[in-house]
């Protein structure tokens, strides 16, 4: 199963959409791989402007999700589904519902939890209707935050040889679920923190309480750092863009912090180290994987500390073998899909 390149509906065992006038509901759930277990995945609400945004979004972040429950080691796949509507206006518990019973119809291929536009609550009404969902008793995102510290840790040592963050510059955009508690582990590590957000207040409010410094949104990629962490929507990275950056490490939990993979490959050419984002953002997912054995965030701790060990083994096998780290991390997503043999594909398309 190729995990690189384009996204291609092949790549995919299952896409299927749903339409339901009298609930409101226009939905896409994307199952890309079950071949190491059911295929785990955020359900976003998003006012796309139609279907074809809707479904490329869905489909990356569905792969994405299969190279982050892969590489993580988790008996986990990748999954992903997105409701078309604005979460603010057009949420109601029927339409919610409605989502569970079509995820429900997937017969416990897919495993929903909590994105952009979703939480909690949300998950509980979902689960009204579907078997198996997480998230319903807490947000995952200081597992989140706590793994990507862990691997933005390694990525200084990787770079500078030490792994002391005092003095370091890190910028931190989006100071949401995640973004907040990373911005707060970074200046707990002695790390001068700046802080934005498409909500001003929210990163004011933030930078008041833990000492940072505020950004406007659209200077955050070009202020000179040594740790860029984007932390809200992904492709933030792309062709118009990169050309501003002024960091040395970029490294964020955004999905899809780069708009296509090859631009992996100038990154590395300009000497910016990339932590892939499905490596740095798995401590959330291995929380939920802990849950799901009966576990809790305790027994989940020690799991999640290990992608700083992960990544820094990454970053250097990627120096070893003159490749990207995206490279490096991608070949250990795969290997570990192809240990997991074949797994049979059930394509269609039902509404």
């Amino acid at each position: 199963m190729k995990l690189s390149g384009p996204v291609v509906m092949d790549e995919f065992e299952q896409v299927v959409t749903r339409e339901e006038p009298e609930t409101g509901l226009r939905a896409i759930i994307a199952v890309h791989s079950t071949a190491r277990g059911p295929a785990l995945g955020g359900v976003r609400m998003w006012p796309y402007p139609g279907h074809a945004a809707a479904l490329d979004d869905c489909l990356r972040l569905a792969r994405a999700m299969t190279r982050k429950t892969a590489a993580a080691g988790l008996r986990l796949g990748g999954g992903k589904s997105v409701i078309i509507g604005d979460s603010a206006t057009d949420k109601t518990t029927e339409l919610l519902r409605a989502h569970g019973r079509f995820i429900q119809s997937l017969g416990g291929r897919y495993v929903p939890g909590i994105d952009v536009g979703t939480g909690a609550e949300e998950m509980r009404v979902i689960g009204t209707e579907a078997a198996t969902v997480t998230c319903t008793e807490g947000d995952p995102s200081y597992l989140t935050a706590l793994g990507a510290f862990a691997g933005i840790t390694a990525a200084v040592e990787h770079v500078y040889g030490s792994a002391d963050l005092s003095g370091r510059t890190a910028v931190v955009q989006g100071v949401g679920h995640v973004g907040h508690h990373l911005a707060r582990l970074l200046t707990k590590a002695s790390a001068a923190v700046l802080v934005t957000d498409v909500v001003r207040s929210r990163a004011e409010t933030l930078a008041a309480e833990i000492g940072a410094g505020v950004l406007e949104p659209e200077e955050a990629l070009a202020t000179r750092c040594d740790v860029l962490a984007p932390c809200a929507l992904g492709e933030v990275v792309n062709p118009a863009t990169m050309p501003a950056l002024r960091c040395e490490i970029l490294a964020g939990v955004a999905n899809n912090v780069l708009s296509q993979d090859d631009l992996a490959t100038p990154l590395a050419a300009r000497g910016i180290t990339f932590v892939p984002d499905f490596i740095l953002s798995a401590g959330g997912i291995t929380f939920l994987d802990e849950q799901l054995r009966g576990g809790d965030e305790r027994s989940a701790v020690p799991r999640v500390l290990e992608i700083g060990p992960r990544v820094g083994s990454i970053l250097a096998e990627a120096r070893a073998a003159a490749v990207t780290p995206l490279d490096a991390a991608t070949a250990l997503a795969e290997e570990r899909l192809r240990l997991s043999g074949p797994t049979p594909i059930d394509r269609g398309t039902t509404r």
